[in-house]
Order: C-alpha cells, then structure tokens, then sequence
C-alpha cells in the first residue's frame, strides 16, 4: 500500500490493487466485473459526505462521463466513470449512510459495480504510483 504525506496531518491510502483516475476514483478488476469508488484523498477532501447519488442497475456509463453524485459538507462532486460497461450492482446501503464511504472508502463504502466493455480501457487508469504522484502534485 502506498501512503503519502501532504502534510503533518494528511495522509492518504493508496491500494496497490486498484487502478485510479485523475477524478480521484479506484477501480477493482475482478475478471470482466469492474467495483468503482472514490479514493481515500477524494473523501478526505470532501469531508463528511452527506448525500450519494448512483445510477440504477442496467444504465450504461461511458468512460469519463459523470455517473453519480457525492455531496458533502463542504462540496457536491460529480463522479466520473472509470471505464465503459453496464451497472450490475449498486451499493444500496449509503443510501442510508453515505458516511459509510469516508468509514470505508475501499471496502464498504465501494459505489458500483460495472460489467466491463473493453479490458483495453485499463491502460488508460493510472497506477498506485502515478496516482500518489498526482495526489502529491496537488498537494
């Protein structure tokens, strides 16, 4: 796991086994099925999020394309696709407890789950390493 230090109080987990986007969203490949959610970064920065909008199951999302919505204390953030496919799964709980993502960014607090179109898609995610790069960048 990668960790960074933007401050002396900041510090943000990094999976090795994911990919990430510039948008500060984590993809998990599992054979074709694709788990997305926002990073460990992105939900520090928004603070205590409040609200999450996800898309039904069966709704196509294009990479790049905004597919649902964080809404925070601080801020209401689009999120953005990862890859193209199908939404086979929704995580129903944050619904009721959308803080479950700032609990639980790369467990729990996971948004959807895609049915991946093109596997050649990945190549154009960033690594743990090109991601803490660009964190640090930010920083």
């Amino acid at each position: 796991m990668q960790s960074i230090r933007g401050d002396a109080v900041a510090k943000y987990e990094i999976p090795d086994d994911l990919y990430y986007t510039r948008e500060d969203e984590w993809a998990r490949v599992e054979r074709n099925r694709v788990t997305i959610g926002i990073t460990d970064y992105a939900q520090q920065q928004l603070g205590d999020i409040v609200f999450v909008e996800l898309p039904e199951i069966g709704r196509a999302i294009d990479r790049g394309e905004p597919f649902g919505v964080v809404e925070s204390v601080k801020a209401v953030a689009d999120l953005f696709a990862p890859i193209t496919g199908e939404v086979v799964e929704v995580n129903s709980a944050l619904a009721e407890t959308p803080d479950g993502i700032n609990a639980d960014c790369y467990g729990d607090g996971w948004l959807v789950v895609v049915q991946l179109s093109d596997a050649a898609e990945l190549e154009q995610l960033l690594s743990p390493g090109d991601y803490a790069q660009h964190v640090k960048d930010r920083e």
